[in-house]
């Protein structure tokens, strides 16, 4: 869990400085309309300021920015004062609180829009603040969820402020394809805009930082009525994009709509004969939605798992072998899709957390190692921690069942199903599966296969450093293949998960699985390819290193 009082100065401003390289890319595109007003609602030193300057710019063009740090603020007004000729002022207020009023007003009195707006998770924004964001959900009609981030009610109300026509160009996580907290934003940039583009590098752009970077290119519709182009995406590599006219990449590239842009903007990463491959396997009748075969529900919840997870050392010194119970909840507890008690001794002899500690309420005389024990864990303050501290006795845990198979919340490559063996319990790093209409061992065989991979990376999302993260609403609209005729091997495929790359296992389960349902070797090659793609874009592993991940 994160905390903000672990967070470093720069994340909690959420201010990564603009290359003007960059700035500059995003100004010309938004200039080559000859805007007259120009709204930057974050400005920073005023990087944008002396992109726009030196790329020049229609006469009598003002400038309008706002920055709340006064030292920020100050750097933009003296790269101001050096290029008079243009007409700028720098509030040093609150952009939203100043958007909501004009929103009030009916007010649309921006050309172009441009910027780098903060990044700064909701929980990390003073009260203010979090009720300005939630306002302008509010305003404009649209679900809002506190796991948003700064930078989602920055676009919406630029979006708010731009006259019909007009532009819009910043640079915004990556996160903006696929998270769940900016779906409100997606169906507004679809429905209000014309044209959207993301140039989407292989590269991070800000030192010092996991978080992936785009650009957005958003055209706002003349009516509200217009037909709108959808969504492009592009990816570029290096910085030889910049040498190409923006707006003639903005023109060229092809654009997807409907489904495309409804949902996550994920599917925008495929081609169209993806896309169609995709859409023609959905409507197969040996093809599923996951949670037409099974249903998911979260592990253990505990509150507090560096006392109810503990390794064999620890059960001996408190002496809880009557209260232990063997667990797994990592990726590195189940390198195979087999959890058994080989795997579960093989984890203990390395040391690892593999006992789930659960005292039941019937627990009324603990003994005097166990009380120990107890006493130890509210010595850590773990009794005061939320989900303890509402149950009564706060070490007694809740909803405590195991499944027969398992799911991993997140991995690195592509999920797996693992058959649970020992009956062992998972937390919440965990999901617990229960098939509802195929016995276990043809569930998991099935769940490995490039159509299900590619899936889960359209499905779910990612943050920084790459790892793959699914929640059970994302899990529940995969794509499993239920061949009629399977002879799943688990043992075969748990040897192969362990020794092969996940592009080797998934090739040779492609021929098992999706080879059974009869789709050919080139669909086979396809879809596998596809999730290559969108597997290393995640990664950010370059076109050039894809090749030797089928030998690796």
């Amino acid at each position: 869990m994160n905390f903000i009082i672990n967070e470093s100065e720069q994340k909690l401003r959420g201010g990564y400085y603009t290359p003007l390289d960059l700035a500059a890319y995003i100004a010309s595109w938004t200039l080559a309309k000859k805007p007259q007003q120009v709204l930057e609602p974050s400005c920073g030193d005023g990087i944008f300021i002396q992109a726009i300057v030196e790329l020049g710019f229609q006469a009598g063009l003002v400038f309008t920015g706002f920055e709340l740090l006064a030292e920020e603020a100050e750097k933009a007004r003296k790269r101001a004062k050096c290029n008079q000729s243009l007409k700028t002022t720098i509030n040093d207020e609150d952009f939203l609180q100043w958007a909501l009023l004009q929103m009030a007003k009916s007010k649309k009195p921006f050309d172009a829009v441009v910027g780098n707006p903060p990044f700064i998770r909701y929980q990390y924004l003073p009260e203010d603040a979090q009720q300005k964001a939630e306002q302008i959900f509010k305003v404009l009609g649209l679900p809002f969820t506190k796991h948003t981030n700064a930078w989602v009610p920055f676009v919406l109300a630029s979006i708010a402020m731009l006259k019909p026509g007009g532009r819009l160009g910043m640079i915004l996580p990556s996160e903006i394809v696929h998270v769940m907290h900016a779906q409100s934003l997606r169906t507004f940039l679809g429905t209000t805009c014309s044209r959207l583009l993301i140039v989407d590098p292989e590269e991070i752009w800000f030192e010092g930082t996991l978080q992936g970077a785009v650009i957005l290119f958003a055209e706002k519709k003349e009516t509200p009525t217009d037909h709108s182009d959808g969504l492009g995406i592009v990816k570029v590599k290096g910085r030889e994009f910049l040498r190409e006219d923006p707006s003639a990449l903005f023109d060229r590239t092809p654009r997807m709509n409907g489904k495309t842009v409804i949902g996550k903007w994920t599917r925008a990463l495929l081609s169209n004969g993806e896309r169609q491959l995709l859409d023609t396997l959905l409507d197969r009748p040996d093809v599923h939605l996951f949670d037409e075969i099974a249903e998911v529900d979260v592990g253990i919840v505990t509150g507090a798992n560096k006392f109810f997870l503990v390794d064999d050392e620890t059960v001996d010194r408190y002496k809880l072998q009557e209260f232990a119970h063997p667990m797994f909840g990592r990726s590195e507890h189940c390198p195979g899709i087999i959890y058994d008690e080989r795997q579960h001794q093989a984890n203990a002899e390395k040391g690892k957390p593999t006992n789930f500690i659960w005292f039941k309420e019937s627990l009324l005389k603990p003994s005097e190692s166990v009380r120990e024990y107890i006493e130890w864990g509210e010595g850590q303050d773990l009794h005061a921690r939320y989900k303890c501290r509402i149950r009564k006795p706060w070490y007694s845990v809740p909803s405590v069942y195991s499944t027969e198979i398992g799911m991993l919340k997140r991995s690195h490559d592509t999920p797996r199903l693992i058959h649970n063996r020992l009956d062992a319990f998972t937390t919440d790093t965990a999901y617990r599966i229960s098939s509802k209409t195929v016995d276990s061992e043809t569930l998991i065989y099935c769940f490995l296969n490039s159509l299900t991979a590619l899936s889960a990376e359209l499905e779910g999302r990612h943050y920084g450093g790459g790892v793959l993260e699914l929640v059970p609403s994302e899990i529940e609209k995969l794509l499993l293949p239920i061949p009629a005729e399977i002879r799943p091997n688990l043992s075969k495929l748990d040897a192969m998960v362990r020794t092969l790359s996940a592009a080797e296992v998934l090739e040779q389960q492609n021929e098992a699985v999706l080879g059974a349902l009869g789709l050919s070797k080139a669909q086979q090659g396809d879809l596998l390819a596809a999730w290559l793609r969108l597997k290393n874009r995640r990664q950010r592993i370059s076109e050039d290193d894809e090749v030797s991940q089928f030998q690796s």
